[in-house]
């Protein structure tokens, strides 16, 4: 293995999380407008069990949203779903089964879902995991790529049909895609999907993440140009105190923790893109857009090549066994 093919997306991501430290180093976290109630309206967030969908999914139900928390850690979120139901007494909270690792287990959370008959509104794919080591799922898939990307690349488009008839004009549905400014750092192996040529957890990470923003883009110019009123958009929370970061390499870790309490955000501030982006009046209507911080950024400029988005789609639909439109 060629050392600097491993250590160039070690420090290009790195290099973005320093940046990102310093912003937040002067920048407080926005603060949320006053969200509208969401009574009536049906969410899935993923990774709702812990950190910043957990905090996503309990605001939602405060809002009166009926909530369902997608992961793979039954008790957990069981747990989870009950405090926030007693918390939130405005709302409904429970809790689907989803490993996100596994295609037979996306399908067999749809069609649990739509067995239910309920619409569907929000859908958060907020679960992600970082820098596991080199690992494959059961269906033969890089982990990273997997979990963050290929797995809610398949949710979504089975679930779009729904989102597509709960959404109306002036109440769009809406898809909320996590990414990270660590896809400024991805690039995408169209040809090495799975890495593994030369394998970086790192590299595998920010691929990822570039990814989900290259699939926003296209999502939402296809539903725009069929009409439909379902808004896409990709969020990027800055940099959080959660479990995410349990991967990082001894030193990292070391020198993560001085850091945390002062400069991360919590799980909530981290969370308040995402609300922002699921219920906020000010983004009704708006879709294909790179939100941080309460606001409009550029992504990367590999996230605008129109020719990588295709690809990436088709790709992606042969992967997981969907027709190509």
């Amino acid at each position: 293995m060629n050392v600097l093919e491993v250590l160039v997306p070690l420090l290009k991501l790195y290099f973005c999380g320093i940046r990102v430290l310093i912003y937040q180093m002067f920048h407080r976290s926005f603060t949320l407008p006053v969200l509208q109630k969401q009574n009536g309206r049906v969410g899935i967030v993923t990774g709702g069990t812990r950190g910043m969908g957990y905090e996503t999914a309990r605001h939602l139900a405060r809002l009166g949203m009926h909530v369902i928390i997608a992961g793979n850690e039954k008790e957990e979120g069981l747990a989870a779903a009950r405090t926030i139901q007693r918390e939130c007494k405005e709302g409904k909270a429970e809790f689907l089964f989803l490993d996100l690792t596994s295609l037979k287990s996306v399908r067999q959370f749809v069609e649990a879902f739509k067995g239910r008959g309920l619409p569907l509104h929000v859908l958060v794919n907020n679960a992600g995991t970082m820098l596991v080591p080199e690992r494959t799922t059961e269906d033969g898939f890089e982990f990273h790529f997997s979990l963050n990307y290929l797995g809610h690349f398949l949710l979504t488009n089975l679930l779009l049909d729904i989102l597509k008839k709960s959404g109306r004009q002036g109440f769009c549905s809406r898809i909320i895609n996590m990414s990270s400014a660590t896809h400024y750092a991805g690039v995408i192996y169209m040809d090495d999907l799975n890495r593994r040529a030369s394998y970086s957890s790192h590299g595998a990470y920010a691929q990822s993440k570039l990814a989900l923003v290259l699939f926003t883009y296209y999502l939402q110019d296809q539903m725009t140009a069929q009409g439909f009123p379902v808004m896409v958009n990709a969020v990027d929370p800055g940099m959080v105190d959660t479990a995410l970061y349990d991967n990082l390499w001894s030193l990292a870790k070391a020198l993560k923790k001085p850091f945390a309490k002062t400069l991360f955000r919590t799980p909530s501030e981290g969370a308040s893109i995402i609300m922002y982006a699921a219920a906020a009046s000010e983004m009704e209507g708006v879709g294909g857009c790179y939100l941080y911080n309460g606001e409009k950024r550029q992504s990367a400029e590999d996230s605008y090549d129109c020719e990588l988005q295709v690809n990436l789609w088709k790709k992606s639909c042969e992967l997981v066994g969907l027709h190509t439109a």
